[in-house]
């Protein structure tokens, strides 16, 4: 039997190494995409080496940068994306008619926050931090896409577990879970927070209390006097 050579490979076209020329593109796609992209996903579509990729962003990111400019480009959730600067967050509020912030509940930020450094962790697990059944908040957090299921924990009754999902990155600006501030680190904020009120509004002293001596001395004359008139000889 006679074997069959295999057909040789097509090379492949050469990556595109000029971050010049690839740079309105990068921007024509981060403008319309609706969700942060990653690099190497540009690469692909772009036909373009990593480091044209990378340089390209870095030159969109400092042009963005001006304060005259109404838009910037940021890195998060392991991607790049367009976003609007804070100051106009008054003016497009005003100008797309929007009335109400969707915030988060206390109870819901502070399980997101337990989720966040304990992840993957059950419900149980959860309600046993917090004290408190927490499943109604569990459930608005899945519906904010915040939360997602990450397998089930093998114990008894096979409980669920939870972890956080790239919206959660986005929605607090992360780019991965390790740029979430340590605990030691919140406690020495905290604590030279509370240091520094201390110093710029100091425990307030009692008002002093001015005595009038020549008044005094007058009050006891008369009261001597008054005195020495109805004494007896």
């Amino acid at each position: 039997m006679t074997e069959t050579a295999a057909p040789p490979e097509t090379p492949s076209a050469p990556r595109e190494t000029s971050a010049a020329k690839i740079l309105p593109e990068v921007e024509a796609v981060l403008f319309s995409s609706p969700k942060p992209v990653r690099e190497r996903d540009l690469a692909d579509l772009l036909e373009a080496t990593p480091q044209a990729v990378a340089e390209a962003l870095g030159t969109l990111a400092s042009r963005t940068d001006a304060l005259e400019r109404g838009v910037r480009v940021e890195k998060v959730a392991g991607g790049w994306r367009f976003v609007t600067r804070p100051e106009f967050d008054a003016l497009l509020r005003k100008f797309h008619e929007v009335t109400e912030r969707s915030r988060l509940s206390l109870a819901a930020l502070e399980t997101l926050a337990i989720i966040a450094y304990r992840q993957p962790i059950t419900l149980p697990e959860i309600q046993d931090i917090r004290g408190v059944n927490s499943a109604s908040v569990l459930k608005t957090l899945f519906e904010r896409k915040l939360i997602t299921t990450a397998g089930k924990k093998p114990v008894v009754g096979t409980p669920f577990l939870y972890r956080t999902t790239q919206d959660f990155l986005v929605r607090f600006g992360l780019n991965e879970l390790d740029e979430l501030p340590r605990p030691e680190d919140l406690d020495a904020d905290l604590a030279a927070t509370v240091e520094a009120r201390e110093i710029a509004a100091p425990t307030a002293t009692p008002p002093s209390i001015h005595v009038d001596a020549s008044r005094d001395e007058e009050d006891d004359d008369g009261d001597d006097a008054g005195n020495g008139e109805g004494e007896e000889d």
